[in-house]
């Protein structure tokens, strides 16, 4: 199994015959642009993504929930690459509104495995982070371009994938679901951290023993830490401190890492490495 990180939480992983990922988001529109004008997904940046990762096929694009920087892009992403699209009631009204082939759309169950070649998929459920714009469910297709706020929340998912190289878990979100995980014990979490920063040091804490300590992590690659309004082809840069404070996330969990032997690995874009190793 490899991966490859491709901004916010958008996890590309392959075992070279099967290849899924995860909140396929490549548009990135500038902070200004996403909060003032309606919004399209940018079908050259998705292009240039696939491109760049040798990626024209999916098995799966698997959308943790319907925020525009996990959604909007998703459906284009899945129709490039012959992909079932995965996710839930909200995520398949953006599709809808997208003209996508609904038969090829997959609401989740959660805690049902979905068989991907080598790959066991199970969705589970989880929180977004504190104070979450845009709540609430899509209840209607949307139609690009459409505002930022017509991207609402929706349900929110874990995403577990069990192959025969290992577990992985990819959380999107910094919050959780207590007991949410159990029984589903993973040797590398993608964990977002996104406001993670923000919130105080006893909810730092319960996150981590939440998603590492019940899940038995040996390894934590931190993501949806990066700034979304700038392209993927620039380098990463943390989000602004006006939306959080990434420095203080890292450090808490380069301290809690070293202090519990888990391995904590910053991820670089665009970089194939194995997860497992």
């Amino acid at each position: 199994m490899h991966a490859t990180f491709l901004g916010v939480s958008t996890i590309l992983l392959s075992d070279g015959e099967t290849s899924l990922m995860t909140d396929g988001f490549f548009s990135r529109p500038p902070l200004l642009r996403s909060v003032f004008r309606p919004l399209r997904p940018d079908g050259a940046a998705v292009d240039r993504a696939l491109t760049r990762t040798r990626t024209d096929r999916l098995a799966a694009v698997l959308v943790a929930h319907s925020h525009y920087d996990h959604a909007m892009d998703s459906p284009t992403v899945a129709k490039r690459t012959g992909a079932e699209l995965v996710g839930s009631p909200s995520t398949r009204h953006i599709a809808e509104g997208y003209g996508f082939a609904m038969d090829r759309f997959r609401t989740i169950q959660v805690r049902t495995p979905l068989r991907y070649g080598a790959f066991e998929v199970t969705a589970l459920p989880a929180e977004h982070s504190p104070r979450a714009k845009f709540p609430g469910t899509i209840d209607h297709a949307v139609h690009p371009p459409a505002s930022i706020g017509e991207y609402a929340q929706g349900d929110c998912f874990s995403f577990h994938f069990a192959h025969p190289d290992g577990r992985v878990l990819v959380h999107a979100s910094a919050n959780f679901v207590p007991g949410a995980l159990d029984g589903y014990d993973a040797d590398t979490v993608y964990l977002g951290i996104g406001t993670l920063g923000k919130q105080s040091d006893r909810f730092r804490r319960d996150y981590w023993d939440a998603l590492v300590t019940r899940t038995g992590a040996r390894r934590v690659i931190p993501i949806h830490w990066d700034n979304f309004w700038k392209p993927l082809d620039r380098p990463l840069t943390p989000l602004p401190r006006f939306a959080d404070n990434v420095r203080r996330s890292v450090r808490f969990l380069t301290e809690r890492g070293l202090a519990a032997g888990v391995d904590v690995q910053l991820p670089v874009a665009w970089e194939r490495v194995d997860p497992l190793a």
